[in-house]
């Protein structure tokens, strides 16, 4: 009687126990997937905006845009046909 008393009590704390584990590692999980979502999120985030600055990017350096930067910033002109001098090789 007194071995069955203790079995029923040991057991009990086993259920307990394993019950407060599974509730432990369930909410432990839930965080993790919140988190998880936060950061995929955040990744896509910075992906699109490194695909703007990448068009940027690329928009920056063409031919047109230095051009007008030139003109306007540096004060550039295309030279007229007497100011170019031909250097001919010997």
């Amino acid at each position: 009687m007194k071995n069955r008393m203790l079995l029923v009590t040991v057991l009990t704390v086993a259920v307990l126990a394993s019950g407060i584990g599974v509730a432990y590692t369930d909410h432990l999980n839930r965080q993790l997937f919140v988190r998880m979502q936060k950061l995929q999120a955040e990744r896509d985030t910075l992906e699109i905006e490194w695909e703007l600055l990448q068009l940027e990017q690329s928009t920056l350096v063409t031919d047109i845009v230095v051009e007008q930067r030139a003109r306007a910033q540096l004060h550039m002109r295309t030279p007229e046909p007497d100011e170019v001098l031909y250097i001919t090789p010997r």
